[in-house]
């Protein structure tokens, strides 16, 4: 995710063709994103992170969107999928930091597929 501003309230910016503005940033704790493209896409997406004890940490994911014409149709044949392979990415570098093997998330062949047709254009 790239913000013009960087990570302030009121930035605009995101990923590929998802675009949102910080709602809500608190360092080390919370970043809360307004979904502004693409079409279709009504709500926020967010992290927040909780400390449980000196050795563990959560780390929260959540989308809460509404979705509504082609939005519809293009989360659940290629975004959703997309999405979830980049979460799992990420989610995967920040355990790897504390590992001493790093560890990969295989993507599945849709991804792949998205993946491939998305370079092409």
């Amino acid at each position: 995710m790239i913000f013009k501003n960087g990570l302030s309230e009121g930035a605009v910016g995101g990923h590929g063709p998802i675009k949102y503005s910080i709602q809500k940033y608190l360092s080390g704790n919370t970043i809360e994103f307004k979904f502004i493209k693409p079409d279709g896409f009504e709500g926020i997406h967010k992290f927040d992170i909780t400390e449980i004890n000196s050795n563990q940490t959560e780390i929260k994911h959540t989308i809460e969107m509404s979705l509504y014409g082609k939005g519809t149709i293009t989360w659940y044949f290629a975004i959703k999928w997309l999405h979830d392979a980049l979460l799992e990415d990420c989610l995967d570098k920040v355990e790897n930091h504390f590992l001493q093997e790093s560890i990969r998330t295989k993507w599945n062949f849709w991804v792949f597929i998205l993946r491939k047709l998305l370079k092409k254009r």
